[in-house]
């Protein structure tokens, strides 16, 4: 007979990283507090800061040993006191110990899943294009026909990224590892460059002489490269990840290097922070949806126990896309 306080769930026993990953049947089932939803979980989205956390290298991060994943959607089977999400919608949200059976979520930051899309179709909502809208944010002051530099391109945010910038009629140029570049160049773009060749920043100007906006989360590797690229004065890199490592930036460099704008970006402290940006840009995301711009989707699904690989594969570059976890698996 099962037991209603427990469940499975992928429990992160220290800062080792996704080997440290531990799936237990007997985790304890979460209580809405106020102003929450408790959702039963259907598929958990797995994204890079998953492996921050699983390092300790994730800003604000969870102490471990703690239910890891905080991408969800799922079923509300029960709300907490001042909630105003009814028990059985439908709903994909952020929140902490993902990777489980049921989770919390704050009911402010709830979507519901669009009708007609299958649940784990939503993943990626609040989390992927919410962030590359907002990485693109710099693209309203820049006239049509903008260049836009995206690396790590092949993966969830880069490939919604790709997808409104291509929308927006910008020029993409793509950064990605050479066995990626096919699925960027399935999705329109035609300039698809290795991340890591030694001529990256000359390739770049070569192709496009300066560039807008550069959205930038892979670090160490590739920061230096987006500085010198972006046009000066008028040219925006948007910092969201350091997937290679962090990278370093003086006042020395802005003033007589690069002379360009620079913007850290974390949706999460967005929506905390600027809840009238970020209602601006759910908004936005309903509109695509309903212009057919925003497509359902189809996330590589795998079971729970699958988890900590997955997350290894991630970490190493060696996933492409959305990828989600089945806690029923």
């Amino acid at each position: 007979m099962e037991n209603v306080d427990e469940m499975r769930a992928l429990i992160q026993r220290s800062w080792g990283g996704p080997s440290d990953l531990v799936l237990v049947d007997d985790a304890r089932r979460p209580a809405p507090g106020a102003g929450e939803v408790l959702v039963r979980v259907t598929a958990a989205g797995v994204n890079f800061a998953d492996v921050m956390q699983s390092r300790g290298t994730y800003g604000g991060g969870p102490e471990a040993p703690y239910v890891a994943g905080f991408e969800a959607v799922g079923e509300v089977v029960e709300v907490g006191p001042g909630s105003a999400t009814p028990v059985g919608a439908r709903v994909v949200g952020a929140g902490r110990g993902a990777f489980a059976q049921y989770m919390t979520m704050p009911d402010a930051g709830l979507l519901p899943v669009p009708d007609g899309w299958a649940d784990a179709s939503a993943l990626g909502m609040v989390l992927n294009w919410a962030t590359a809208l907002a990485a693109l944010r710099p693209l309203e002051n820049v006239q049509a026909g903008a260049v836009v530099l995206i690396h790590a391109a092949a993966g969830g945010v880069g490939q919604a990224a790709v997808r409104l910038a291509l929308h927006y009629g910008a020029r993409v140029i793509a950064t990605a590892s050479p066995s990626k570049h096919g699925a960027l160049r399935a999705l329109g773009v035609e300039d698809v460059l290795d991340a890591y060749r030694p001529d990256l920043a000359d390739e770049v100007m070569r192709l496009t002489g300066g560039v807008d906006v550069v959205l930038e989360s892979v670090g160490r590797a590739t920061f230096e490269t987006s500085l010198s690229v972006v046009k000066p004065f008028t040219g925006w890199v948007v910092v969201f990840g350091a997937a290679s490592g962090d990278a370093a930036l003086t006042t020395h460099d802005l003033v007589f290097r690069h002379q360009v704008q620079v913007m850290g970006l974390h949706i999460g402290a967005l929506a905390a922070k600027a809840p009238q940006i970020y209602d601006g840009l759910m908004n936005k995301l309903q509109e695509l949806i309903a212009r057919g711009v925003y497509t359902e989707s189809a996330p590589r699904i795998h079971a729970l126990a699958d988890g900590p690989a997955l997350l290894a594969d991630l970490e190493t570059g060696r996933t492409i896309g959305k990828h989600a976890l089945d806690p029923w698996a």
